[in-house]
């Protein structure tokens, strides 16, 4: 595997099983480091309970108008493609929850009324999990965007291998996630919601030109669509983890299942070895 691999995990829903493989695939690395990307709703700290944790505030830059110099002239408000400014008589007002800090209305206004200046976005966390360095992010509620958090987590990303513990679905923030990642392993669940969830992140990959697999997550005896989208799609099984109450009852405790158990230990090895010969198989983008 070269010096510096990352690996995205991904999944079209939250609950499929995206952060359980991350953690364990980090987990079972000589050395690693595991990002978690899901800044809205961030956890895997629960289950790597990393140590010496440091933190940092992002900041983000947002417009403030000078009500003296500004004539109410409307160029700033019209132009705005999130409805984030509006004047009401001569007076403008600035909405910053959906300001989505383009900074357009700033380099439009006539009267240079508005200026910008920084705004806490979030938070972003540095520690140690055993062999794992840990990093992750959380927004701050009810801000319009946290791709900048992002963005400032890969700025903290080491060489190396590299675990990217995505967002779920296909929106923005897996969008900016993927664009990072070397290749992508695609988590499914037997289900046909499952599947039509593996067909969105698989479309989204395939749209942004990134290698992938899949993993099948929970699997049973009987149909899986997901298996059969896969199939039909040509897109590599790289393997399938059967439901198991030894592992579900880890999971709910928010334990390693690969520090805890020697089975799961070989399984997350065996995969991540998987990964890496898929993944080696492509050249580095």
């Amino acid at each position: 595997m070269p010096t510096d691999r990352t690996i995205a995990v991904l999944s079209g829903k939250g609950g499929t099983g995206k952060t359980l493989v991350s953690v364990n695939l980090a987990a079972v690395a000589d050395q690693a480091t595991y990002i978690d990307c899901d800044v809205e709703e961030p956890n895997g700290h629960l289950f790597l309970k990393p140590s010496s944790v440091s933190e940092q505030v992002i900041t983000v830059g947002k417009p403030e108008v000078d009500q003296k110099l500004c004539d109410g002239c409307r160029i700033c408000s019209k132009a705005c493609a999130f409805n984030a400014l509006a004047v009401i008589g001569k007076q403008l007002l600035i909405f910053e929850e959906i300001c989505h800090s383009c900074g357009l209305c700033m380099s439009l206004c006539p009267q240079h009324a508005l200026k910008e200046v920084q705004k806490p976005l979030g938070v972003v966390r540095k520690g140690r999990s055993g062999s794992v360095s840990f990093l992750s992010a959380e927004m701050r509620i009810g801000e319009s965007s946290a791709v900048p958090l992002i963005k400032a987590l890969m700025r903290e990303k080491q060489t190396g291998l590299t675990i990217l513990d995505s967002p779920p679905g296909s929106g923005c923030l897996v969008t900016e996630t993927v664009s990072h990642a070397d290749f992508c392993l695609l988590v499914a669940e037997p289900t046909k919601f499952g599947s039509h969830n593996l067909a969105m992140v698989h479309e989204l990959v395939m749209l942004m030109d990134k290698p992938c697999a899949v993993l099948l997550n929970k699997t049973q005896d009987g149909e899986n669509p997901s298996e059969a989208y896969a199939k039909t799609h040509n897109v590599r099984i790289l393997g399938s983890l059967p439901y198991d109450k030894e592992l579900a009852h880890l999971t709910s405790e928010a334990l390693v299942a690969s520090r805890e158990n020697e089975h799961y230990r070989s399984y997350f090895s065996s995969l991540l070895q998987e990964v890496k010969d898929a993944s080696d198989s492509y050249p580095q983008r």
